[in-house]
């Protein structure tokens, strides 16, 4: 979340889309009630179901699942077609003005420019700012850029250049290569018409959402402010990055970002999800999102220079460009990795840090397994057969294993992949796989802290201890890793320093306490450190107030730049609980601690004109203090604290040209600078904007036998999404029995019609077949779910929750049909994110 839970009450306008909070968050989605009754916020809910969270909406926009970009794309074609922007906060806040080299191509016929269709990647040459002044008035006659034919004589550069120090730029926003005309003429063939025809919501429909939502800035309004929520309805897609991409686009356009009730607002499916991936939990980042090495980084300098932005702006602007201090942050993690072992002379024992060479996300890892390369897996509370795509290749490819280790509390699917249905005694005799079954602590039973969607570190006690031989995850963990040292200590290997000299600086080596562990990630001086502007000092050994304290010469360690603050030598902020907010906004500043330095909304210096002043007075954040030349307010400032508004100093402080990007250049993502709408791998349709490209082109199919993808012509013609209930807590639920009273077996959610069409009543007992597999469940008849029409054609949509597989309460006792719902589920992810692509695939449906 760029804001909180807590913020959305201080908004005029919501879009909920690619989410349910009603069901999936119901103790959250009490902010946008609050926000209705109080202030007469409007609710804009856009889903393929009728849900909890649209009967209380005030409109509900039926949607094909996977088609948000061409819903997004529209909007934003709406808002700049009848100047519903925040102008002055577009030409000073975003990249609207930088202009675009010579040779950018659009994608008319699908293809940005520079796509090399013999290895299915781009060359970003073309997707990067012209170099150069002030072009206001110097457009040269104003000839569009192409959408089709060249693809510009540097497309095919081996290397794609760094940003331009000096960007060209043009702040009358007229220039035909500035960002906004491009996004204009981007976004110029997602008509009404279009977006009925793609995402089957009527016109008439998506103009009264577009002119609702829009109306923020209706006649120039700028006080007024919105929201977009969205969950794993958005990025469980191939499309997924691009999705939000759009939807940040859309509220840079409106000014939303960075102001109290704005922003762009992930709902996460886990109470530390977040924290997972500020963790590094994903396989190309380090803790605190720094790019993990690769095999070109032969040095700590060569990697440093490869990942460390340097400014990149118009020459009388200014730019923050905190990433710049990358160094810091970088030696500071080896410091806390490595301890004494990282010195200067080692390069800070960078060396001793894998180089990523290849993609090792989800699928690959599964896919690996299965061709016979990966040997093993570690599961700790993660159901790998269930919560992955096509659950019976995950089965296939544990088969294969030769050892399988699961941290559980509940026996699982994982931990008895070969009890799967259709697996035969026979068959189960000649699986060579050893699991070892490691009893775990449930959540209650650990102490330690949670980060949630607002970036809150929240500590928590301990309920009660693990029953009987249940252990911590730490425990189990850190006897492993004690072991495998005492092995290499004894047998050695071909690089044993990282293993041998990892810090291990904990009281009891064999069950590292997680406050321990919490300190070490907020970071310490290893010798004195003196702030040049305070002459403040840090002694040694004493926990840093904050990142700015951290220095690349050695002097600190820190586990994660982005926590440091959380555990301070006052002690443990992410455990406070203060109620006082002054505000009364919901900031909240003594409640636990909010990554970074405790600022609850980010980029919160464009919450002011370039004045400095709050665009609305009576939701004010932060403001400049002429009296004392100081930026203060309610939130931390995010900002250089004396930089005077007359500096132009950038709000978007991370971005290396200090403003929030509408193009994205060079390398940010790897499909394209504008989001453009893909049918998602299995689809009944082709895409109407450019039928011969009909997929994502960098989006890779997995070729094993088991990855098989449908088609409309092999009769795979409705298509099926996937959700969540509240009565069912992901996996583990389906163990208790309250939850399993509530909701005792499985369903598929049917419209009405469709039902008709084939016979089927409710109650009746269902197949559903995709090209992967097939599942049996009751059909649930519901006007919930409408036919739709798709570029003039009826089209159906099904949906069936996730809770349920081989194993549990209903299961063990044979009441169900033992067949979990990602059988049904493509090998197919995000080419930016590797997020899988759950929430829209083609099926079959017939009675049993």
């Amino acid at each position: 979340m760029t804001n909180g839970w807590i913020d959305i009450k201080n908004t005029d306008m919501m879009l909920i889309e690619g989410g349910n909070p009603a069901e999936n968050h119901p103790c959250g989605f009490k902010w946008a009630i609050e926000a209705k009754r109080n202030r007469n916020a409007k609710m804009i809910v856009v889903d393929p179901r009728f849900t909890r969270t649209a009967a209380v909406a005030d409109l509900h926009l039926q949607i094909r699942t996977g088609t948000d970009i061409a819903f997004l794309g529209g909007l934003v074609r709406f808002a700049i077609e009848n100047s519903r922007i925040a102008k002055d906060y577009l030409v000073n806040y975003t990249n609207a003005a930088f202009i675009i080299r010579d040779g950018f191509k659009l994608p008319d016929d699908g293809l940005y420019s520079g796509f090399d269709p013999a290895t299915q990647t781009y060359d970003k040459s073309t997707w990067n700012y012209a170099e150069g002044g002030d072009m206001s008035g110097k457009a040269g006659g104003g000839t569009a850029v192409p959408h089709a034919g060249s693809h510009g004589q540097d497309a095919h550069a081996a290397v794609p250049p760094a940003l331009p120090e000096n960007v060209a730029y043009d702040l009358t926003l007229q220039h035909p290569r500035c960002v906004f005309q491009l996004l204009r003429q981007q976004y110029s063939r997602y008509t009404p018409e279009m977006v009925e025809k793609i995402t089957g919501i009527p016109q008439d429909q998506f103009h009264k959402a577009a002119d609702l939502f829009t109306s923020i800035r209706k006649d120039g309004d700028t006080k007024k402010v919105g929201t977009i929520i969205y969950s794993v309805g958005w990025t469980q897609h191939s499309s997924g990055t691009q999705t939000i991409r759009t939807a940040a686009i859309l509220q840079l356009l409106l000014g939303n970002v960075g102001r109290a009730g704005g922003g762009v607002n992930a709902l996460r499916g886990h109470a530390n999800i977040q924290g997972a991936t500020d963790m590094a939990g994903v396989f190309d980042l380090l803790p605190g999102y720094l790019k993990v090495p690769n095999p070109n980084d032969t040095s700590l300098d060569a990697y440093l220079k490869r990942i460390t932005p340097k400014p990149s702006k118009p020459g009388p602007w200014q730019s923050m460009n905190y990433w710049g201090n990358t160094p810091k942050f970088a030696v500071s993690f080896l410091r806390a990795m490595f301890g004494p072992a990282a010195s200067k002379e080692n390069d800070w024992a960078f060396d001793y840090l894998p180089k990523v060479d290849r993609n090792y996300s989800w699928i690959q890892i599964w896919d690996n397994m299965y061709r016979g390369s990966v040997k093993g897996l570690f599961a700790f509370g993660m159901n790998g057969v269930m919560i992955g795509p096509d659950s019976k290749k995950n089965i296939e490819a544990l088969k294969k294993a030769d050892w399988l280790v699961v941290g559980e509390i509940y026996p699982d699917e994982t931990s008895e992949f070969w009890k799967s249905p259709g697996i035969t005694p026979e068959e189960m005799k000649g699986i060579q796989t050893t699991v070892y079954r490691l009893p775990c602590a449930g959540f209650a039973e650990k102490d330690g802290s949670f980060t949630n969607s607002a970036r809150w570190l929240q500590w928590k006690n301990a309920a009660l201890p693990p029953p009987g031989d249940c252990r911590l995850d730490q425990a189990i963990v850190a006897q492993i890793f004690l072991k495998v040292r005492e092995l290499y200590q004894k047998e050695g290997g071909k690089f044993p320093d990282p293993i041998l000299k990892l810090a291990w600086p904990y009281g009891d080596p064999h069950n590292p306490s997680l406050s321990e562990v919490a300190k070490e990630i907020n970071g310490k001086a290893l010798a004195d450190v003196t702030d040049p502007a305070t002459k403040l000092v840090t002694k040694a050994g004493q926990q840093l107030p904050s990142f700015a304290w951290l220095r690349d010469d050695g002097s600190t360690s820190c586990g994660n730049w982005i926590y440091s603050g959380s555990w301070t030598e006052a002690g443990p902020q992410l455990a406070r609980r203060g109620t006082e907010d002054p505000s009364g906004l919901g900031i909240y500043p003594n409640w636990a601690w909010s990554w970074p330095v405790n600022r609850r909304v980010l980029y919160n210096r464009a919450s002011c004109d370039v004045e400095g002043k709050p665009w609305d007075p009576s939701r004010r954040q932060v403001w400049w203090n002429e009296s004392v030349q100081k930026w203060t307010g309610h939130d931390v400032p995010d900002f250089k604290p004396d930089s005077n508004p007359k500096e132009h100093l950038g709000p978007f402080i991370m971005n290396p040209e200090g403003v929030g990007r509408l193009f994205m250049p060079i390398g940010a993502v790897a499909d394209g600078p504008f989001p453009e709408h893909y049918e998602p791998i299995e689809s009944p349709v082709a895409n109407l904007l450019h039928p011969n490209q009909s997929n994502n082109p960098v989006v890779e199919k997995l070729k094993t036998p088991l990855d098989k993808y449908g088609t409309v012509a092999e009769g795979f013609n409705i298509i099926c999404t996937t959700y969540r209930l509240t009565e069912h807590y992901h996996y583990w639920t389906k163990n208790n029995p309250a939850n399993v009273e509530l909701v005792p077996e499985p369903f598929v959610e049917v419209p009405a019609e469709l039902a008709d069409e084939v016979g089927i009543r409710g109650g009746e007992k269902v197949k559903v077949t995709s090209a992967r597999g097939e599942i049996i469940a009751k059909a649930m008849v519901t006007r919930r779910i409408k036919p739709m029409m798709i570029d003039g054609k009826k089209t159906y949509q099904i949906g069936i929750p996730i809770h349920w597989g081989y194993r549990g309460i209903a299961e063990d006792e044979g009441r169900t049909a033992h067949t979990p719902t990602n059988l049904l589920s493509p090998t197919v992810v995000d080419p930016n994110a590797f997020t899988p692509e759950f929430k829209g695939f083609l099926v079959k449906l017939e009675r049993v």
